[in-house]
């Protein structure tokens, strides 16, 4: 209801712009007639499109690798899973949980080093994220864990879903596999990135025996350091507890990144 106030329509966008400031979500996008105002409907069509072209548009692998060797893991290693291409890895999410069954190169090149700590980066639904980052998250890792752990040469894996890092895992012999991997664009993020964490890497592994520190896309979302702050902690946990999922929670916001087992989450508790 409108007072007759020819201010009100500034005080309003006012408001509006001072909340903004503070989420990413669309609030406030106002009203022209029975519509949104032309302003707000070209915002939503170029988010919708960044969000389509962060899902299609390919990881260039050679320029990733380039930016992953130097970093110092060692030499980066290229697999991919069984889809054969992008219009198959989104019509068939199974395909990119297997890793691609063509002898030679790939799967059967992947080394048993006796590391504890396998990182797999994969593409998933944005490439983009993976690209953007990808090599700070993992510098971030190394900075994080190398003093403790010994990490194995990094896996870059296409066409990949988070289970492909069970076979990936498994392959290296590690005890703990991380997956960063490229989230699913929405309209607010088109670049967030994902690490899921699995002890004792197998195929099978199901989603709830995984842990996942999500929205890694700073300055806007959860800071590389941060990230890798807390995965060091669930690593942590997952090796008291003998493994990682439902039952392992991270306590790093209370303090406790080093908590005893009895302070982790158990059946029950």
């Amino acid at each position: 209801m409108t007072t007759g106030d020819p201010t009100e329509g500034d005080v309003t966008q006012d408001f509006w712009a001072v909340l903004r400031r503070n989420t990413q979500a669309r609030i406030g996008l106002g009203r022209a007639g029975d519509a949104l105002p032309t302003a707000r409907v070209l915002e939503l069509r170029a988010a919708h499109a960044a969000a389509r072209d962060a899902v299609h548009t390919p990881l260039n692998t050679t320029e990733f690798a380039d930016r992953v060797r130097v970093i110092g893991l060692g030499e980066p290693l290229l697999v991919r899973s069984r889809a054969a291409g992008r219009s198959e890895y989104l019509r068939r999410p199974d395909l990119g949980r297997v890793p691609e069954t063509t002898p030679g190169e790939g799967f059967s090149a992947l080394p048993r080093t006796g590391a504890e700590i396998g990182v797999v980066l994969a593409d998933g639904l944005s490439p983009r994220a993976l690209a953007e980052h990808g090599a700070e998250t993992l510098l971030a890792l190394k900075d994080e864990l190398a003093q403790q752990y010994r990490i194995a040469p990094p896996v870059i894996a296409t066409q990949a879903r988070v289970a492909l890092g069970d076979h990936i895992g498994a392959a290296l012999g590690v005890t703990t596999v991380l997956v960063l991997i490229g989230e699913r664009p929405g309209l607010s993020v088109a670049d967030s990135l994902g690490i899921y964490l699995t002890h004792l890497p197998r195929p099978g592994r199901t989603d709830a025996e995984r842990n996942c520190v999500s929205n890694i896309h700073p300055p806007d979302g959860l800071g590389y350091a941060a990230a890798a702050a807390v995965v060091a902690g669930l690593i942590a946990g997952a090796r008291r507890l003998g493994r990682s999922g439902i039952d392992l929670k991270d306590t790093s916001d209370r303090g406790l990144t080093g908590a005893a087992p009895a302070e982790l989450d158990r059946p029950g508790q």
